[in-house]
Protein backbone atom coordinates (compact mmCIF):
# COMPACT_ATOMS: atom_id res chain seq x y z
CA UNK A 1 0.00 0.00 0.00
CA UNK A 2 1.52 3.45 -1.00
CA UNK A 3 1.63 5.42 2.52
CA UNK A 4 0.29 8.33 0.51
CA UNK A 5 -2.73 7.06 0.35
CA UNK A 6 -3.10 5.95 3.81
CA UNK A 7 -6.51 7.14 5.66
CA UNK A 8 -7.61 10.13 5.94
CA UNK A 9 -7.49 9.85 9.87
CA UNK A 10 -3.67 9.37 9.74
CA UNK A 11 -3.50 13.09 8.44
CA UNK A 12 -6.27 15.07 10.76
CA UNK A 13 -4.92 16.59 14.05
CA UNK A 14 -5.11 15.04 17.26
CA UNK A 15 -7.34 17.46 18.49
CA UNK A 16 -10.02 17.61 15.67
CA UNK A 17 -10.13 13.67 15.94
CA UNK A 18 -10.69 13.85 19.75
CA UNK A 19 -13.37 16.85 19.49
CA UNK A 20 -15.29 14.47 16.98
CA UNK A 21 -15.03 11.37 18.80
CA UNK A 22 -16.34 13.09 22.05
CA UNK A 23 -19.46 14.38 20.06
CA UNK A 24 -19.49 10.86 18.35
CA UNK A 25 -18.64 9.02 21.73
CA UNK A 26 -21.31 10.71 23.36
CA UNK A 27 -24.44 9.73 21.08
CA UNK A 28 -23.15 6.31 20.62
CA UNK A 29 -23.70 6.37 24.54
CA UNK A 30 -27.31 7.77 24.45
CA UNK A 31 -28.28 5.63 21.42
CA UNK A 32 -26.97 2.55 23.49
CA UNK A 33 -29.21 3.68 26.72
CA UNK A 34 -32.51 4.41 23.97
CA UNK A 35 -31.94 0.66 23.50
CA UNK A 36 -31.55 -0.63 27.10
CA UNK A 37 -28.29 -1.75 26.56
CA UNK A 38 -27.28 0.66 28.85
CA UNK A 39 -28.01 2.13 31.95
CA UNK A 40 -30.93 -0.22 32.49
CA UNK A 41 -35.05 1.25 32.45
CA UNK A 42 -33.03 5.06 33.58
CA UNK A 43 -30.95 4.81 30.21
CA UNK A 44 -33.45 5.87 28.32
CA UNK A 45 -34.34 9.20 29.71
CA UNK A 46 -30.54 9.84 29.52
CA UNK A 47 -30.66 12.07 26.95
CA UNK A 48 -33.43 14.58 28.00
CA UNK A 49 -31.90 14.51 31.33
CA UNK A 50 -28.53 15.89 29.40
CA UNK A 51 -30.53 18.16 27.34
CA UNK A 52 -31.91 19.64 30.78
CA UNK A 53 -28.75 19.86 32.49
CA UNK A 54 -26.23 20.93 29.96
CA UNK A 55 -28.52 22.74 27.41
CA UNK A 56 -28.96 26.57 27.10
CA UNK A 57 -32.54 27.92 27.89
CA UNK A 58 -33.73 30.70 27.30
CA UNK A 59 -35.44 30.85 30.35
CA UNK A 60 -32.53 29.81 32.88
CA UNK A 61 -30.25 33.27 31.34
CA UNK A 62 -33.29 35.23 31.78
CA UNK A 63 -33.51 34.09 35.51
CA UNK A 64 -29.88 34.73 35.75
CA UNK A 65 -29.86 38.58 34.44
CA UNK A 66 -33.05 39.07 36.48
CA UNK A 67 -31.72 37.95 40.05
CA UNK A 68 -28.12 39.26 39.03
CA UNK A 69 -27.18 35.08 40.11
CA UNK A 70 -24.82 32.97 37.92
CA UNK A 71 -24.49 29.43 39.09
CA UNK A 72 -21.51 27.81 37.94
CA UNK A 73 -23.38 25.14 36.82
CA UNK A 74 -25.82 27.32 34.55
CA UNK A 75 -22.84 29.25 33.22
CA UNK A 76 -21.00 25.81 32.17
CA UNK A 77 -23.61 25.14 30.16
CA UNK A 78 -22.35 27.68 27.37
CA UNK A 79 -19.54 25.20 27.21
CA UNK A 80 -21.41 21.57 27.32
CA UNK A 81 -24.48 22.03 25.11
CA UNK A 82 -22.25 21.79 21.58
CA UNK A 83 -21.60 18.51 22.94
CA UNK A 84 -25.29 17.38 23.49
CA UNK A 85 -27.42 16.51 20.23
CA UNK A 86 -31.01 15.62 19.41
CA UNK A 87 -30.27 12.15 17.66
CA UNK A 88 -27.93 10.65 15.61
CA UNK A 89 -27.95 12.38 12.33
CA UNK A 90 -27.72 15.30 14.73
CA UNK A 91 -24.52 14.49 15.98
CA UNK A 92 -23.44 12.79 13.06
CA UNK A 93 -22.93 16.06 10.60
CA UNK A 94 -21.27 17.65 13.43
CA UNK A 95 -18.66 15.34 13.56
CA UNK A 96 -17.91 14.71 9.81
CA UNK A 97 -18.25 18.94 9.53
CA UNK A 98 -15.51 19.24 12.27
CA UNK A 99 -13.07 16.50 10.77
CA UNK A 100 -13.70 17.84 7.17
CA UNK A 101 -13.49 21.66 8.16
CA UNK A 102 -11.31 21.08 10.86
CA UNK A 103 -8.50 19.62 9.25
CA UNK A 104 -8.57 21.85 6.62
CA UNK A 105 -8.16 24.36 10.00
CA UNK A 106 -5.99 22.75 11.66
CA UNK A 107 -2.94 22.99 8.83
CA UNK A 108 -2.95 26.40 9.59
CA UNK A 109 -3.66 26.83 13.06
CA UNK A 110 -2.67 25.22 15.95
CA UNK A 111 -4.66 22.91 18.17
CA UNK A 112 -5.28 24.91 21.20
CA UNK A 113 -6.10 27.26 18.49
CA UNK A 114 -9.00 24.82 16.78
CA UNK A 115 -10.74 24.18 20.46
CA UNK A 116 -10.66 28.04 21.11
CA UNK A 117 -12.43 28.40 17.64
CA UNK A 118 -14.25 25.54 18.41
CA UNK A 119 -15.80 26.88 22.00
CA UNK A 120 -15.40 30.69 21.45
CA UNK A 121 -18.04 30.40 18.56
CA UNK A 122 -19.97 28.31 20.63
CA UNK A 123 -19.99 30.90 23.63
CA UNK A 124 -20.76 33.81 21.07
CA UNK A 125 -22.85 31.83 19.19
CA UNK A 126 -25.13 31.18 22.79
CA UNK A 127 -24.89 34.80 24.02
CA UNK A 128 -26.84 35.64 21.14
CA UNK A 129 -29.30 32.82 21.16
CA UNK A 130 -30.55 33.86 24.66
CA UNK A 131 -29.85 37.60 23.75
CA UNK A 132 -31.49 38.43 20.34
CA UNK A 133 -34.14 35.71 20.72
CA UNK A 134 -36.95 34.61 23.13
CA UNK A 135 -36.77 30.28 21.95
CA UNK A 136 -38.79 28.11 23.47
CA UNK A 137 -36.31 25.73 22.34
CA UNK A 138 -33.28 24.88 23.94
CA UNK A 139 -29.79 25.23 22.05
CA UNK A 140 -28.15 21.87 21.75
CA UNK A 141 -25.38 20.74 19.05
CA UNK A 142 -21.96 21.61 17.78
CA UNK A 143 -23.25 23.74 14.95
CA UNK A 144 -22.31 27.30 15.98
CA UNK A 145 -19.20 25.62 17.00
CA UNK A 146 -18.64 24.30 13.61
CA UNK A 147 -19.59 27.59 11.69
CA UNK A 148 -16.52 29.17 13.54
CA UNK A 149 -14.38 26.77 12.08
CA UNK A 150 -16.01 27.32 8.83
CA UNK A 151 -15.82 31.04 9.59
CA UNK A 152 -11.83 30.31 9.87
CA UNK A 153 -11.76 28.31 6.90
CA UNK A 154 -12.83 31.20 4.92
CA UNK A 155 -10.29 33.40 6.65
CA UNK A 156 -7.51 31.34 5.22
CA UNK A 157 -9.60 31.03 1.47
CA UNK A 158 -9.89 34.78 2.21
CA UNK A 159 -6.74 35.50 2.30
CA UNK A 160 -5.07 33.60 0.06
CA UNK A 161 -7.38 35.09 -2.77
CA UNK A 162 -6.31 38.02 -1.89
CA UNK A 163 -2.72 37.23 -2.22
CA UNK A 164 -3.25 35.28 -5.96
CA UNK A 165 -5.53 38.26 -7.09
CA UNK A 166 -8.26 36.11 -7.02
CA UNK A 167 -11.81 38.42 -6.17
CA UNK A 168 -11.93 37.73 -2.05
CA UNK A 169 -15.24 37.75 -1.74
CA UNK A 170 -15.83 34.37 -3.54
CA UNK A 171 -14.82 32.76 -0.86
CA UNK A 172 -17.78 33.42 1.41
CA UNK A 173 -19.80 31.45 -1.04
CA UNK A 174 -19.91 28.44 0.99
CA UNK A 175 -21.56 30.41 4.11
CA UNK A 176 -23.71 32.13 1.61
CA UNK A 177 -25.00 29.25 0.53
CA UNK A 178 -25.44 27.28 4.12
CA UNK A 179 -26.97 30.44 5.41
CA UNK A 180 -29.33 30.46 2.20
CA UNK A 181 -30.22 27.02 3.31
CA UNK A 182 -30.51 27.65 6.71
CA UNK A 183 -33.01 30.77 6.36
CA UNK A 184 -35.39 28.41 4.44
CA UNK A 185 -35.27 26.21 6.76
CA UNK A 186 -36.27 28.64 9.24
CA UNK A 187 -39.52 29.57 7.26
CA UNK A 188 -40.45 26.74 6.54
CA UNK A 189 -40.25 25.77 10.66
CA UNK A 190 -40.59 28.69 12.24
CA UNK A 191 -37.27 28.65 14.49
CA UNK A 192 -34.56 31.41 13.87
CA UNK A 193 -32.42 29.88 16.74
CA UNK A 194 -30.10 28.39 14.78
CA UNK A 195 -29.47 31.07 11.94
CA UNK A 196 -28.57 33.47 14.76
CA UNK A 197 -26.31 31.20 16.93
CA UNK A 198 -24.84 29.34 13.79
CA UNK A 199 -24.58 32.67 12.34
CA UNK A 200 -22.62 34.78 15.07
CA UNK A 201 -20.45 31.53 15.58
CA UNK A 202 -19.39 32.07 11.99
CA UNK A 203 -18.50 35.93 11.97
CA UNK A 204 -16.65 35.02 15.83
CA UNK A 205 -14.81 32.38 14.16
CA UNK A 206 -13.84 34.90 11.25
CA UNK A 207 -12.98 37.65 13.43
CA UNK A 208 -10.84 35.33 15.95
CA UNK A 209 -8.56 33.95 13.05
CA UNK A 210 -6.82 37.83 12.97
CA UNK A 211 -5.49 37.42 16.27
CA UNK A 212 -4.88 33.49 16.19
CA UNK A 213 -3.44 33.11 12.95
CA UNK A 214 0.20 33.79 12.59
CA UNK A 215 0.29 37.74 10.58
CA UNK A 216 -3.17 37.87 10.77
CA UNK A 217 -3.11 41.38 11.88
CA UNK A 218 -0.96 42.21 9.82
CA UNK A 219 -3.05 40.89 7.18
CA UNK A 220 -5.78 43.21 7.55
CA UNK A 221 -3.79 46.36 8.04
CA UNK A 222 -2.34 45.40 4.50
CA UNK A 223 -5.76 45.06 3.22
CA UNK A 224 -7.15 48.21 5.00
CA UNK A 225 -3.92 50.52 3.14
CA UNK A 226 -5.35 49.02 -0.08
CA UNK A 227 -8.59 50.25 -0.06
Amino acid sequence: MDPENNSLFNDLHPVVMGLAVVIFGLEVMFQLATAGMLGGSGGVGWRMAAIRDYGVFHEIAAWMLSNRSYPSSDLFRLFTYPLIHGGFIHALFVSVFILAIGKMVSQVFSGAAVLVLFFAGSLVGALAFVGLLNSPYPLIGGYPGVYALIGAFTFILWANMGQTGDNPMRAFSLIAMLLGIQILFAFLQGDWGSVVSDLTGFVTGFALSFVLIPGGWALLLQRLRKR
